[in-house]
C-alpha cells in the first residue's frame, strides 16, 4: 500500500483561495497553524497528547543531567 501524501493542490486552494492567503504567507504557515486557520484537527480525534504519552516519550528521551 502506497503511504498517501498531502494533498498540496487542495491545500493550497482551501489556503490561497478560501483563506485569502498570499502564496508567501501560505508557504510561511506549518501545516498545524494551517489546520488550525481551516478549523481541521491536525491529531485526528483529540489531538492532544495525552499524559501517557509525555511521560513515555520523558521516560524515552529523559532530560540530561547538567554538571554545575
Amino acid at each position: 500500500m502506497k503511504p498517501r501524501g498531502l494533498d498540496w493542490p487542495g491545500l493550497m486552494r482551501a489556503g490561497i483561495a478560501g483563506l485569502g492567503l498570499k502564496p508567501a504567507e501560505f508557504w510561511a504557515l506549518t501545516p498545524a497553524e494551517l489546520a488550525l486557520m481551516l478549523g481541521i484537527d491536525p491529531g485526528g480525534a483529540g489531538g492532544g497528547m495525552s499524559r501517557a504519552r509525555l511521560d513515555e516519550l520523558a521516560a524515552r528521551f529523559p532530560d540530561a543531567a547538567r554538571d554545575n
